[in-house]
């Protein structure tokens, strides 16, 4: 469902410039740059404020509270307006801003390259099908997703995959081809992804690295908060040596891991880690 189509409305536009920044307080400031002559405030099951809607000169323009609290500011713009109520489930308003933001990079970010090897998604299906068999259903994040390979892999065999990178032209690929689903993905730090996502049952990172002692400050808080999110996850890498890493991370976590060899692919998922919450 359309961000609009919620709010009933022709047309809207959400002030955060980007999905990432929906955490940030300052954002809120940017609704009120017009004078509103209508304000539709949207509550959860819970009756939280999901949004606020303001319509001025410009339009319709929404503010989303997903991941920070409505300001005493925006509160008393409402009830100023007389503006009116409206109720949606938190998922729904999510699913809808994800797409929001999916669609806005597809229309302004020039996608990367081909970079999907044409047999390279039925290795992962497979790989997937072993490690966990039938998840048919299940919610299972896609970190550092990149194109979508492992989203379509996932989905392939029935998972919904919530997919997630900090490349935009990447995204803006997997969108346009079709691997990745505009309500089902987002351009955020992988680091942070504590702040954007609630923990699901799986989680994978397909061709995770690469991955050098110089670089596991990077690394390292990708995966850890991976598994903060999860209850089994799966990691794919290239080489023995980098396996071994993301397995003592994992251990490190307190969870149980161990490292298997992928003789399907030689190159981009030759190990692969397979962990569990302990």
């Amino acid at each position: 469902m359309k961000v609009a189509d919620i709010l009933e409305v022709d047309g809207c536009r959400l002030v955060e410039p980007s999905f990432a920044e929906l955490t940030e307080d300052s954002c809120t400031a940017l609704l009120f740059q017009a004078v509103a002559d209508e304000a539709r405030l949207l509550v959860d099951d819970d009756e939280e404020p999901l949004a606020l809607a303001l319509h001025g000169d410009g339009g319709w323009q929404a503010a989303s509270f997903l991941f920070r609290d409505p300001t005493l500011a925006a509160i008393e713009c409402f009830e100023a307006v007389g503006g009116d109520l409206y109720q949606e489930s938190r998922e729904v308003w999510l699913s809808a801003v994800r797409e929001y933001y999916s669609m806005e990079l597809q229309a302004t970010v020039l996608p990367a390259l081909e970079d999907l090897r044409p047999d390279r998604e039925g290795m992962i299906r497979d790989l997937v099908r072993e490690v966990w068999g039938d998840r048919a259903g299940t919610l299972c994040l896609d970190c550092c997703c990149g194109s979508g390979v492992g989203t379509a892999a996932l989905r392939a065999g029935g998972v919904r995959a919530l997919a997630y990178d900090n490349d935009p032209g990447l995204l803006a690929l997997g969108l346009s081809k079709g691997r990745l689903v505009a309500e089902d993905t987002m351009c955020i730090d992988a680091r942070e992804a504590s702040r954007y996502i609630a923990p699901v049952p799986l989680g994978a990172a397909f061709m995770a690295g690469e991955i050098y002692s110089y670089n596991t400050d990077l690394w390292r808080p990708i995966i850890t908060d991976l598994l903060n999110l999860t209850d089994e996850a799966l990691i794919t890498l290239g080489t023995e040596a980098e396996a071994g890493l993301v397995e003592g991370w994992c251990a490190g976590e307190g969870w149980d891991a161990e490292v298997f060899e992928n003789q399907r692919d030689p190159i981009y998922d030759r190990w692969y880690c397979v962990a569990r919450r302990a």
